[in-house]
């Protein structure tokens, strides 16, 4: 019982950086978004879980190698650690950056709008995959949850809840952008959002740079 409780407030906190960072219109939100618009609820769910497959993906692989790395070469996790909320920082930058800004959301429909469910798919895990800062973002998120002589079940609860809120929010965003008013409604509530994205990436990156273990 104190082991978890020991561990729980890392795994609550990477849940929540993970949530708030797919929240925020990214390059696989967008593409969610653009498809959901362009060719329908049905395409934009296919997408959607393309995307997961790859959150998925990177989030079993990310906890394998830190777990590798930090049990081999336990110093390694405070480097891992510094560049993690270094990284959260500049994400917090951001996001306060985009919330100063006017620009509204936008979101591209692309051409070849007739493609089956298994390539839109396909496409999805392609964009999760390809993300040139998937990397960096998966790096920092299982950081915060990850500590040195961690239980197994740890990485496993990071991988399980991370990919189950993938799923979730994806397929949500592809529900909700198929319909024009909540296009709308986000549009309007966009600057609120990005500034609260800024305040819990800044204060997860600090926790980070702070963190003893």
């Amino acid at each position: 019982m104190n082991d978890m409780t020991s561990y729980l407030p890392g795994i609550v906190l990477a849940y929540s950086v993970f949530f708030l960072a797919i929240v925020s219109p990214g390059p696989n939100i967008l593409a969610v978004i653009g498809t959901s618009m362009g060719a329908g609820r049905r395409s934009g769910l296919a997408l959607a879980l393309g995307v997961a497959a790859g959150s998925f993906c990177w989030a079993l692989l990310t906890v394998i190698g830190l777990s590798a790395l930090i049990a081999s070469y336990a110093v390694a996790l405070k480097a891992i650690k510094i560049g993690g909320g270094l990284y959260l920082l500049w994400l917090g930058y951001k996001s306060f950056r985009s919330a100063a800004s006017a620009q509204d959301l936008e979101a591209s429909l692309r051409a070849g709008t007739a493609r089956s469910p298994m390539e839109h798919a396909t496409r999805g895990f392609t964009v999760q995959m390809t993300n040139p800062k998937a990397a960096l973002a998966w790096i920092a998120i299982m950081s915060l949850g990850l500590q040195d002589g961690a239980s197994w079940w740890v990485g496993a609860s990071l991988v399980a809840g991370t990919s189950g809120l993938s799923i979730l929010i994806h397929c949500l965003y592809a529900v909700a952008f198929s319909t024009r008013v909540v296009v709308r409604v986000y549009a309007k509530a966009r600057r609120t959002i990005q500034a609260s994205l800024g305040a819990l990436f800044a204060f997860a990156g600090l926790r980070l740079l702070t963190s003893r273990t």
